[in-house]
């Protein structure tokens, strides 16, 4: 089952340049695998060493974030909106 995954700038260095890229799981877990499969490094910038979502990054399925949902194991199938958004600090 593919997915779409849409990748916010800051990221778009690791995806050469693509805003939105294919990927196939089943899981957020799985959809990230395949991510760094594709696009090397990707998987660093998302997780920490325990393999957990990283504090300042957000991801989303259907606008719902999946830190309400099942974290990494949140499922996902095909036709799902993926976003994936970097946490903005400022005051």
């Amino acid at each position: 089952m593919s997915t779409t995954v849409r990748i916010p700038t800051p990221l778009r260095r690791v995806t050469n340049g693509q805003d939105k890229v294919t990927v196939e799981g089943a899981t957020i877990n799985e959809i990230i695998n395949s991510l760094e499969s594709q696009h090397p490094g990707i998987r660093e910038r998302l997780c920490d060493e325990q393999g957990q979502l990283r504090n300042f990054v957000n991801i989303y399925v259907n606008g719902e974030d999946v830190r309400f949902l099942d974290g990494i194991n949140s499922p996902a199938k095909e036709g799902d909106e993926i976003s994936i958004v970097p946490a903005v600090a400022g005051g």
